[in-house]
């Protein structure tokens, strides 16, 4: 049998940069789970910790726990239901900060390939051409570095689990720090996962009226 694995505390608070009657944004910390995982020891989360201040709190969407950076939470049902039809039908932007091995040789493009379930080794997904989900996600690169790493800006198109860390390690440039697709040992060329959830535009679910926030990434 499987060993659960358990997911290292995160001692840093969660940081609100938004808060009205309707929804929050916050910007989560590394590593912690967006929902409490399936063992006792995996409960502590971003949605747990933020329903001790507003109980109706609920999630729209997800972080892994090993990427930081923006989310929005819901503070009631009618804002999940509008909040969450926005990402149903890729209204939402979302831009991540990443820092990738090597030299990203185009300095931008598109990805893209399908992803699905890796079943029998989850949480892993794996590149499937034949019972694949359409994936696609933009790239343009902010700098190629003296170390052979490159910052990368992406912007998602669409949200399969882990898209960003496979979509980078087909190009053969995996994120460094990302110890579930690594390549050449780029999971040992960083403390942490350098990804961070840098930017979320959408329409506010109460008044309809344009609303964007961003978030500098920590390296």
């Amino acid at each position: 049998m499987k060993k659960p694995h358990i997911v290292p505390p995160c001692h840093e608070d969660i940081q609100i940069i938004y808060q009205d009657d309707y929804f929050v944004v916050i910007e989560k910390p590394q590593p912690l789970l967006s929902t409490p995982g399936r063992i006792p020891e995996n409960k502590d989360c971003a949605i747990t910790r933020l329903q001790q201040q507003f109980p109706a709190a609920e999630l729209v969407h997800r972080l892994d726990m090993a990427t930081s950076g923006l989310m929005v939470i819901a503070l009631n049902k009618l804002m999940t239901s509008r909040l969450s039809k926005q990402f149903q039908q890729r209204i939402v932007q979302k831009e991540y900060i990443a820092v990738l091995q090597g030299h990203v040789e185009d300095d931008e493009g598109e990805i893209n390939i399908p992803i699905i379930t890796d079943w029998e080794n989850r949480p892993l997904q794996k590149v499937c051409h034949t019972t694949g989900k359409a994936s696609e996600t933009h790239y343009k690169v902010i700098a190629r570095n003296t170390d052979n790493s490159s910052r990368v800006l992406f912007t998602p198109i669409t949200g399969r689990s882990h898209q960003l860390r496979i979509h980078s390690r087909e190009m053969g440039h995996p994120i460094l720090g990302c110890h579930l697709y690594a390549l050449n040992n780029s999971d040992k060329a960083a403390d942490r996962l350098l990804l961070h959830a840098s930017k979320l535009a959408f329409n506010h679910p109460f008044t309809g009226h344009a609303v964007v926030f961003t978030s500098d990434a920590p390296f």
